[in-house]
């Protein structure tokens, strides 16, 4: 297996060390660069720093650790985009696939930059909208990064992959 695979792990707890531009820089690359249904990149990612939006962001997720990364990423569908070329479909699925692929993109980026993230599917929609102004989007996932404070330990894998 790839060693990006084996090395990455969820990281809860953040040195107080900001990121660097350049790093914070590669992982929107790699978001960018995310596969995504017809092209159309049906999603939207903001990312702040500062950390005022990061305590509201820790607050609608009900999880105070992210309150100690440097930075984080959040993802939002944005199913008119992908609606308007694939209907139902495309709202429903598409955009949220294409959010979920970006997302991934950027926990593996960081994680090959040397940096820890944690992928956060709890948190108040409602809140998370409020905080972006992002009436319009559905929110995905909340990605906290930073460097790790620690060092989780392997988790066992189950082999959900079977030959048909």
């Amino acid at each position: 297996m790839e060693k990006i695979f084996e090395e990455r792990k969820s990281v809860r707890s953040f040195k107080n060390k900001p990121v660097e531009e350049g790093k914070i820089r590669g992982i929107v690359e790699a978001i960018n660069s995310a596969p995504s249904a017809g092209n159309l990149q049906a999603y939207r990612v903001f990312y702040t720093t500062k950390k005022e939006i990061i305590s509201k962001i820790a607050e609608a997720c009900w999880q105070e650790w992210i309150e100690e990364a440097p930075v984080v990423f959040v993802f939002f569908a944005d199913p008119k985009i992908s609606g308007a070329k694939y209907g139902e479909r495309g709202r429903a699925l598409y955009s949220i696939q294409d959010a979920t692929i970006a997302c991934a993109y950027a926990q593996l980026q960081a994680s090959s930059l040397g940096l820890g993230a944690c992928w956060v599917g709890a948190f108040d929609d409602t809140k998370i909208k409020e905080i972006f102004a992002a009436r319009e989007l559905i929110p995905v996932a909340v990605l906290p990064v930073g460097y790790p404070n620690e060092k989780p330990s392997p988790r066992e894998k189950k082999n959900r992959a079977v030959e048909f």
